[in-house]
């Protein structure tokens, strides 16, 4: 099955007429946190955790099954290897991630949008990994490769989101074996914003990274990150050998590798915040040094998926008190790892439609990923039924409130002209300042501006049809795809690209699991 045929050759850009994407209300297209973080965890507290971790590595250990080179490695770095089973000495786990950069940079194709990881720099991306999708118009089904290219325009034209995503959804039209190369085809040609590869075999991070080295070229790959693999740790206290090979081939490589253990507290860890952070940083360190072991130097993520639970009925709490003090405490443990972290779950929820509940549940895990310190947010936008789903509406909802969260990041500037002085001196008491020339020199860019929300009066709503936040998304992201114009890309590249997905789809029969 090919269908590279759905992947358009991109056109000269032309000027369209239709309205265009927001400008962003920041000062470039690379945030940087102008706030300082908030930590919640005194000096003695994070060393219980950090002895905490080093509990778990040493007396419990860390299963890595189905991949005897990366037990090899581990065996020679100097951890206790009992069969599949791998212990570090308090600390050793530590010092082998000592060689991971504190910060890096993902390029992008353009580089515009090339960002970096770590400090005090943000990145946002949408949501990863939901097999359906939904809209008001159509309803829940499952993904398709038209979808997942929305989804990928949709990131682009935002000036909210800095990096493209992953499996934005799961292109279901398209076999298993083969969604990897339509996936990354897709980031490359229809965004030019930092991306995620193929991690679920090695040969698909194999892949990902050769249609990587065809568009930046091999010599530029060997010395830089122009591409990221999300590695899943199989909590509680396993990797299995897909992940750990697709993550030697990302290190090798020297591309980057997100580190992302999954612990739901009473299920793949015990319950509450403080054992979540410690064990998801045991379970981290052991991807970072397996990296580092690769390829000393390797670009690494310390990342982080976690939620609370409703012990009545198992349900994920996303946006919970325990879900966000854990995101608290693991930012403040990845800091002193001195890596790049990607803490928390960005606007997550398990609600099943864009409402009330789901942009509550978003609302208040977003503020405290933000809050903590991320470099990297993940699910900022579009994620319903606890990642099961990509919503149109709630991704546009979502960019709205990445829009706000971004402004706040900036702090509030307090020099001459913040103040505005001059303002004061051309009014008289009791007259307003709309019409001074300090409001004149500033009201394009003072305020977020969104266009989303509905402020007017309730008759002015009621005549234009009584529109809810999502009704009035879903216009929202119909224009947006409507505006969309494809970045260019040279010919020959394209061809190559082309050349490579059509080759490789023929060397294998489709594969439907």
């Amino acid at each position: 099955m090919n269908t590279i045929d759905t992947q358009p050759r991109p056109k000269r850009r032309r000027r369209n007429p239709r309205r265009a994407p927001p400008a962003p209300h920041y000062s470039n297209h690379r945030p940087k946190r102008r706030i300082p973080v908030y930590e919640i965890l005194d000096e003695e507290s994070l060393v219980r955790l950090e002895t905490q971790a080093d509990w778990i590595l040493d007396q419990i250990g860390i299963e890595i099954r189905d991949d005897d080179t990366a037990l090899a490695l581990f065996r020679k770095a100097g951890a206790r290897v009992d069969g599949t089973r791998v212990c570090f000495d308090p600390g050793h786990a530590r010092s082998i991630c000592a060689t991971a950069p504190t910060t890096f940079k993902l390029h992008g194709r353009n580089p515009d949008h090339t960002v970096t990881l770590g400090g005090d720099h943000v990145v946002l991306m949408p949501g990863y990994g939901s097999p359906f999708v939904t809209d008001l118009e159509q309803g829940r089904r499952y993904g398709t490769l038209a979808d997942f290219q929305n989804f990928v325009k949709l990131t682009f034209l935002s000036p909210y989101l800095h990096h493209s995503g992953g499996t934005v959804c799961e292109p279901c039209d398209i076999p298993v074996n083969k969604r990897h190369l339509d996936m990354v085809m897709a980031h490359l040609c229809y965004s030019t914003k930092p991306f995620m590869g193929g991690v679920t075999s090695p040969e698909r991070a194999r892949d990902s990274i050769a249609m990587s080295q065809v568009v930046f070229g091999k010599d530029f790959t060997k010395k830089n990150a122009v591409i990221q693999g999300n590695i899943n740790v199989n909590s509680p206290l396993v990797y299995d050998g897909t992940m750990s090979r697709a993550l030697r081939v990302y290190a090798a490589a020297n591309q980057c590798v997100a580190v992302s253990p999954a612990i739901f507290g009473g299920a793949m860890g015990p319950l509450g915040p403080a054992a979540t952070a410690a064990q998801t940083l045991a379970e981290g360190m052991v991807g970072i040094a397996l990296a580092q072991l690769v390829r000393p130097g390797c670009p690494c993520v310390l990342g982080s998926f976690h939620s609370a639970m409703n012990l009545k009925t198992g349900a994920l709490s996303f946006g919970a008190p325990e879900s966000n003090l854990a995101t608290f405490a693991f930012a403040q443990l990845g800091r002193r790892l001195n890596v790049p972290i990607r803490p928390g779950g960005g606007q997550i929820t398990s609600a099943n439609t864009p409402d009330g509940q789901a942009m509550q549940d978003s609302t208040a895990a977003m503020w405290a990923t933000l809050l903590a310190g991320a470099n990297q947010v993940w699910h900022a936008a579009g994620w319903l039924e606890g990642g099961l789903t990509m919503s149109y509406e709630k991704f546009v909802m979502d960019l709205d409130h990445c829009g706000m969260m971004l402004k706040l990041l900036q702090g509030i500037p307090t020099n001459d002209e913040a103040l505005g002085r001059d303002a004061y001196l051309e009014v008289q008491p009791g007259e307003n300042f709309l019409s001074t020339a300090h409001t004149m020199r500033h009201y394009a860019e003072a305020n977020y501006l969104s266009d989303l929300p509905d402020a007017g009066p309730f008759e002015t709503w009621q005549e234009n049809g009584r529109l809810s936040a999502a009704e009035r998304a879903s216009f929202r992201w119909k224009e947006m795809l409507e505006a969309y114009e494809q970045p260019a890309m040279d010919d020959s590249t394209f061809d190559a690209l082309t050349d490579f997905v059509a080759r490789r789809k023929s060397e294998m029969p489709d594969k439907w699991y």
